[in-house]
């Protein structure tokens, strides 16, 4: 099976890392295509290859598969033999349930603090709104490392395809500074430290493609 992801600037777009990353990490071949964003073709370019015009979609053969969380589930369909969910039926389960919750939530995080991994390290206010939203990950990562993270330092001890969903939100906290707990600090540099998170940065960083406002942040 031949996959192609088509994906948004890695610069600026949260939800084509978040499958690029999945495939990046478990060795999954793939081909990509980056469609840059905040452009006036953009619109267009993205309907070509996705039915609801955005991305990332990924191109299996005939199918396409659009939407961040179901390409994952199609992965997972498609290489059972790899642990993109944990093996263990409980922690699978809470995998689901707080990928589900990042996929649908935390809207006033995303608002406040628009993904930019070129974005120096630097802090802003964080109203309190988006703070409840940053308590409420903190929470559940925590509560996933307690209960089934004893094997490894990410949120189900292996890396996983819930990691990969909250791997925008790493970005974030530590791209606007956000004050976070020791645990949750070790938790983001476990995810930073991934070949497939340094690939992505760099790929990134490498794209001639602007966008002033979120640059001025």
């Amino acid at each position: 099976m031949t996959l192609h992801l088509y994906i948004g600037n890695k610069a600026y777009s949260s939800w084509s890392l978040r499958p690029w990353l999945l495939l990046t990490a478990f060795g999954i071949p793939f081909d990509e295509t980056v469609i840059p964003m905040y452009r006036a073709e953009t619109r267009d370019a993205m309907l070509a290859v996705s039915p609801n015009g955005k991305v990332p979609a990924l191109h299996a053969g005939d199918l396409v598969v659009s939407e961040s969380i179901a390409i994952v589930e199609f992965l997972a369909e498609s290489f059972p033999d790899l642990p993109i969910w944990p093996r263990d039926r409980a922690a699978r389960a809470l995998a689901r349930a707080v990928s589900a919750e990042m996929h649908a939530g935390f809207l006033r995080l995303r608002q406040a603090c628009p993904t930019n991994f070129r974005r120096p390290r630097r802090a802003m206010p964080i109203p309190a709104e988006v703070r409840a939203d940053v308590d409420r990950i903190e929470a559940l990562w925590a509560d996933a490392r307690a209960r089934f993270g004893q094997d490894g330092p990410f949120l189900f001890g292996a890396f996983c395809a819930a990691d990969a969903m909250y791997a925008p939100v790493v970005n974030r906290l530590d791209t606007y500074a956000v004050p976070v707990r020791p645990e949750t600090r070790a938790y983001m540099e476990a995810v930073m430290a991934l070949p497939a998170w340094r690939a992505w940065i760099a790929g990134g960083a490498a794209e001639p493609w602007h966008n002033d406002a979120y640059d001025a942040m």
